[in-house]
């Protein structure tokens, strides 16, 4: 199975949820006159376009290396799950916070409020599947982190994208509810305004947290810091590698590029530390199949001042 499957999966989960979720939204809006609702129709549409980017994303990231580009195309989902970040806060957050803001100082009656209490259910068991899609995605390289620190600490830009969106959703779709839910039983619609703010708020500042973890990425990040220790470990159990003076990893999508300088143990022959710099090399890769580029330098063994990536 490609290392990206459950990446995809999740992707194609979440777009398949959102374009059902977004036509129900719209209808209920259409007809009710809700500001909640029109924000969450927004913020399901939004989705919809972020879920078509990251698939772009993904695509172009498997493009082969060329001399412009000899280290291949996979950060170019960081770019894509950056402007997911910038949708979601400008198109879902902002215009969610607008219309709310203009229904506070012009407020109207809700229409049909049992049907659109109803539609929202149905969103919120839908968006509970695409959360599940995602949460089993990210589960193998989750293990038993908190969600949280999942989320610091991932290199898989679309699965980071697919949750946070997934969850803002659920907690959008159940602050529109109670909105709506109280606009019904007090018969006043500033409660329908102050959700629509809400839902833009919410949006806003899981935008900000997406944008900043996919900005990290795009600026550079080493591989992950358990990724990190076990190359680590791996090179220096070698038997020809008497001690790492420096190890530094770089991630590049799904792919990661390492690049080593250690003190080999005395060989008879240059040709001879070559050969036994390629065979540490093809165990390495064969060890993490994500490991793309390898640069292994030979070193006369004087510690560096940095030790940048270890």
């Amino acid at each position: 199975m490609p290392k990206n499957a459950g990446s995809l999966k999740a992707v194609l989960y979440a777009l398949g949820a959102n374009g059902g979720i977004a036509l129900a939204k719209a209808v209920a809006a259409f007809f009710t006159g809700s500001g909640a609702m029109l924000a969450e129709a927004l913020h399901s549409f939004a989705d919809c376009a972020n879920q078509v980017l990251l698939l772009v994303g993904m695509r172009q990231a498997k493009q082969a290396p060329t001399l412009d580009h000899p280290m291949g195309y996979g950060r170019v989902v960081y770019f894509w799950s950056m402007m997911v970040g910038v949708l979601l806060f400008s198109i879902g957050g902002l215009f969610s916070v607008w219309h709310g803001s203009r229904a506070l100082l012009h407020p109207e009656p809700v229409k049909y409020l049992l049907p659109s209490l109803g539609v929202l259910l149905v969103a919120m068991v839908l968006e509970t599947v695409s959360l599940r899609g995602a949460l089993q995605a990210l589960a193998p390289e989750r293990g038993d982190k908190s969600l949280w620190r999942w989320f610091r600490e991932t290199r898989q830009s679309e699965l980071l994208v697919i949750a946070g969106e997934d969850i803002a959703a659920l907690a959008g779709l159940s602050l529109a509810f109670v909105a709506l839910l109280l606009t019904a039983l007090t018969g006043n619609p500033i409660f329908d305004a102050l959700g629509s703010i809400a839902v833009g708020l919410l949006l806003i500042g899981v935008s900000f947290a997406v944008t900043i973890e996919v900005k990290s990425l795009i600026t550079g990040e080493s591989a992950s810091p358990e990724m990190r220790t076990a190359i680590t470990e791996f090179v220096a159990a070698q038997p020809e590698v008497e001690r790492i003076v420096n190890l530094i990893t770089f991630q590049l999508g799904d792919e990661i590029a390492v690049a080593v300088k250690a003190k080999m143990v005395a060989m008879p022959s240059a040709e001879a530390l070559v050969s036994a710099i390629d065979d540490v090399e093809e165990r390495m890769q064969a060890r993490f199949p994500g490991l793309r580029w390898s640069f292994f330098e030979p070193d006369a063994g004087k510690p560096e001042a940095t030790s940048a990536g270890l």
